[in-house]
């Protein structure tokens, strides 16, 4: 391996910058507003705030090219090693074979120069969420370097020679996707998602920041002379900002997953996906530990459904352990795909049902203790207040609607779980990806002959449990002993027979 010092594209230095501004952009405009937009009394003085702010941006542009100018990444002794540090030089070498992916990543500063942002992850990273090493923009053939050296150490061993590895990226080039979305599935995506709820909260925390200049008193006063025009214009109002929030959902829905598309090599999951910035993520099979398929009401009345998949660890979801494999596909065509990229899984599952006499533990009781509110709503706003009466014939709806769904299937190598909070979920686990198994059984559980059954599996940083409720107490203890681990009899060696 070459021991040449490798640099960062200066283009660095300007994303490292507009990082930590945009980090300051809301206060910095806050601090503004405060002062009236106009700038002060005309004393030097009422400008400090502003000659405060312009030394930090002046300062964060400096330290954004002392970091390009410090930075250095190099191959040597079959390592990715790197050199970096603002006023502490510090150095990290990755092994290649601890390297599980290499993710991708072009956003606007660097498709107009050709290049690319790469993720290293590893087998141990993921404790802080964050990439083990992160290589601001790079050239394309630069990346392509990086994994041609990390292919070449991890087949060190083998025959494969450079050429073999060249014909086997050319394959990789034709081999055609498994999946693409495409545009019919973005829009029907966006339309049943819950992107309108994200917009209005992202609005409200953006509000927030001003709330001590919003004059509120006036806000409610011209609210109330509003009204007084009519329900009519009020129903408009309100079709008007929802319009507006559809619209926005769909443009973001659009941009974050346009052209989204997946791929299997070399036993990883290839996700490329985006508008503005397009991302490649890789996801090696090896840290797949369950496999979900979510249906929220509307796309189950339409068919549709969302494949989730499970990671043990690492930042591959970037925020999240819980990675969407395919946020949207017709439910009839989920599995011909998931079984080219897990063979190992069987997808047509007979659920056995949580029994009858189950569906009282259900019913959400723990509302009882709303009813003296309700009561006192009632009183006080008679009579809309009424209306809060119909939360308990809701809720108890709600619970023969989970109950309904409730169950499970298992056969000598998975278990499959499905329940619902408000989307159906079912989760495919194989046996040797669980954890744990905890059966319990409270005293009204007991009565009843029932139990309830909680599988943990790695996922993230730390773990994610899945409850079977409230099933028959012979299936419970039949599941316990189907986790119970192969016992090996000790062998005679003169005999050969066990002992």
């Amino acid at each position: 391996m070459s021991k040449e010092k490798f640099t960062l594209h200066p283009i660095s230095a300007v994303i490292n910058f507009v990082k930590v501004l945009k980090e300051m952009i809301i206060p910095l405009v806050v601090v503004i507003a405060v002062n009236g937009f106009g700038g002060g009394s005309g004393s030097w003085t009422s400008y400090i705030i502003y000659i405060i702010y312009a030394v930090l941006l002046i300062a964060m542009l400096v330290s954004g090219i002392i970091e390009w100018k410090r930075f250095r990444y190099w191959f040597e002794e079959e390592e990715l090693r790197i050199e970096y540090g603002l006023f502490v030089k510090k150095k990290r070498y990755i092994p290649f074979e601890r390297i599980q992916s290499l993710n991708y990543t072009e956003g606007i500063f660097h498709r107009p120069f050709g290049l690319i942002k790469v993720k290293v992850e590893t087998a141990g990273g993921g404790a802080t969420k964050e990439a083990d090493a992160e290589l601001t923009a790079i050239t394309k053939e630069a990346a392509e370097q990086i994994k041609k050296e990390m292919n070449l150490a991890k087949h060190k061993e083998s025959t494969i020679s450079d050429g073999d590895l060249q014909q086997e990226e050319l394959a990789k080039e034709q081999r055609k996707p498994l999946f693409r979305m495409s545009r019919k599935d973005l829009f029907i995506l966006a339309s049943t998602s819950g992107g309108v709820g994200v917009f209005f909260s992202g609005l409200a925390v953006f509000v927030s920041q001003f709330s001590e200049l919003i004059p509120y008193e006036t806000i409610y006063n011209e609210i109330i002379m509003f009204i007084r025009f009519g329900a009519l214009l009020i129903a408009l109002l309100v079709f008007f900002a929802l319009l507006v929030a559809w619209i926005v959902s769909v443009a973001i829905t659009f941009i974050n997953y346009y052209e989204f598309t997946i791929w299997v090599e070399d036993q990883e999951i290839i996700i490329t996906r985006g508008l503005l910035e397009k991302k490649k993520i890789t996801i090696p099979l090896s840290r797949i530990q369950a496999v979900r398929i979510v249906e929220n009401p509307l796309r189950q009345l339409t068919g549709h459904a969302t494949v989730i998949v499970d990671s043990a660890g690492g930042s591959l979801a970037e925020k999240d352990e819980k990675i969407r494999l395919i946020p949207l596909i017709k439910k009839d065509k989920i599995n011909p795909i998931l079984v080219q990229i897990f063979p190992n899984y069987e997808f047509e599952a007979n659920f056995t049902r949580v029994p009858k006499r189950s569906r009282k533990f259900f019913y959400r009781l723990d509302f009882l203790w709303m009813i003296p509110v309700a009561t006192c709503v009632s009183y006080f706003f008679f009579p809309f207040g009424l209306l809060s009466f119909l939360l308990f014939p809701l809720s108890f709806l709600w619970g023969a609607w989970q109950h309904k769904t409730a169950g499970y299937w298992m056969d000598e190598k998975q278990l499959v779980v499905q329940y619902r909070l408000f989307s159906r979920v079912s989760i495919w686990m194989e046996k040797k990806r669980i954890q744990a198994m905890t059966a319990r059984t409270t005293y009204f559980q007991k009565k009843a002959n029932v139990s309830s059954i909680m599988t943990t599996i790695k996922s993230g940083v730390s773990g994610s449990s899945t409850t079977i409720p409230h099933i028959e107490k012979a299936d419970a203890e039949s599941l316990m002993k189907w986790y119970e681990p192969t016992r090996i009899e000790p062998i005679d060696r003169e005999k050969e027979q066990p002992l």
